[in-house]
């Protein structure tokens, strides 16, 4: 069963935005790092390397590996290209962005999608603001959302009411105020699901109703220690089922996968990731995958 209602089946189409069309050039990087609340100023001659590796995870998707175009209307958070829209069996949903930097983004989604051939669903409208990063996929019948500083009641509502009318179930997570509105904090900042009963987690962060809500629904945890959380230990890209790619640096929580029977691959991400806060699940879109 092919469905884009999974955060763990196997990939089988996925877009991505390369650095070359999302950082640009070092101009480009200098300019807007910092209005942008990036930890530091990422080196693009470094990045281009560190995106060569990591996009080599992805070529046996052949042709349906696809690239979003660059854009002179949108910033370098672009890269991280699942933010501004949500894969659906019925389209796609474009976002309206929570952080004022990235509102294009969207209309450069739309341009790309439309041009692909693929069918828009809906659209989050202001006042909502919805991110990608705070929903996840628990199962192809049930999506959780993050309440956040990104992701607004009226947001979530309007998902609602484009997916409940097709029986999905839409779990609200309200998530803490953490270190404020100027944080990158999404729901999947915390989860991770790599398998039908397996999730990546930060649980000191994770709301305790949730967390037992996906106890209650079979699900086992790979815990991320305190000292990896800054560096993105729980943000982890299931390839397919118990397959997991994840950055560099984050010896326990790789290890405790391993235990798991889990199959993990590595990327550098210091500039890639690490400055701009965005693991492999920030940087990928998967389209579709088998269940």
């Amino acid at each position: 069963m092919h469905t884009s209602h999974s955060e763990y089946g196997t990939i089988k189409s996925l877009w991505i935005k390369p650095v070359k069309y999302g950082f640009v050039d070092q101009q480009m990087i200098d300019s807007q790092w910092i209005d942008l609340n990036f930890l530091e100023c990422p080196s693009y001659p470094k990045a281009l390397q560190e995106y060569d590796s990591f996009k080599a995870n992805f070529y046996f998707l052949g042709p349906n590996l696809k690239t979003f175009g660059s854009n002179d209307y949108v910033k370098i958070d672009s890269i991280y290209c699942r933010d501004a829209s949500i894969a659906t069996d019925y389209g796609m949903i474009l976002c309206n962005m929570g952080k004022a930097g990235r509102v294009n983004e969207p209309m450069s989604h739309r341009e790309d999608y439309e041009a692909a051939g693929i069918k828009i669903f809906g659209q989050i409208e202001g006042p909502g603001t919805l991110e990608g990063g705070d929903v996840a996929w628990l199962d192809e019948k049930t999506l959780a959302v993050g309440n956040t500083y990104r992701t607004n009641p009226e947001g979530i509502r309007q998902l609602k009411a484009l997916l409940e009318p097709k029986g999905i179930e839409v779990l609200t997570v309200d998530l803490p105020h953490y270190k404020g509105p100027s944080d990158v904090f999404h729901l999947m900042s915390i989860l991770s699901p790599v398998d039908k009963d397996l999730a990546v987690i930060y649980s000191p962060l994770m709301p305790i109703s949730f967390r037992n809500e996906l106890i209650r629904r079979g699900f086992e945890f790979i815990e991320v220690p305190e000292d990896e959380f800054d560096s993105m230990g729980c943000n982890v890209l299931a390839i397919s089922p118990r397959n997991c790619l994840m950055v560099d640096g984050n010896p326990s929580t790789e290890e405790q996968l391993k235990a798991a029977g889990c199959r993990v691959t590595t990327y550098q991400g210091d500039e890639i990731s690490y400055k701009g806060g965005g693991g492999p699940t920030c940087l990928t879109r998967p389209m579709m995958r088998e269940i």
